[in-house]
């Protein structure tokens, strides 16, 4: 998911995503690039689980998977924590090392 998302024309796109389902050709209106260029950024993230999409006769309409990024911020949820813990400990290590008066 990282990597999908690490692309900026990707995370645009889920950005946009999040606000509603879009068809193909209003996705790409932004971009400066070729459909299938788009396509295969689309094809990354649905790959990586983050979008699905239907197609009805000509009209692709993608959308955000529901609870697709539930999982990344599970992650960073477990992983603040441990340098949260790391932060107050040099907070703490400061304040016993710094000259008195500072």
């Amino acid at each position: 998911m990282f990597r999908a998302l690490a692309d900026p024309t990707r995370l645009a796109v889920v950005e946009r995503l999040a606000k509603s389902p879009a068809v193909v050709s209003e996705l790409a209106a932004p971009f400066s690039m070729a459909l299938p260029s788009l396509m295969q950024h689309l094809r990354v993230l649905e790959n990586a689980g983050l979008v699905t999409s239907q197609k009805h006769g000509r009209v692709r309409t993608v959308s955000l998977r529901p609870g697709a990024l539930d999982v990344l911020h599970l992650w960073l949820g477990e992983q603040r924590t441990p340098a949260e813990r790391q932060a107050d400990r040099l907070g703490i290590h400061l304040t016993r090392t710094s000259p008195e008066g500072t």
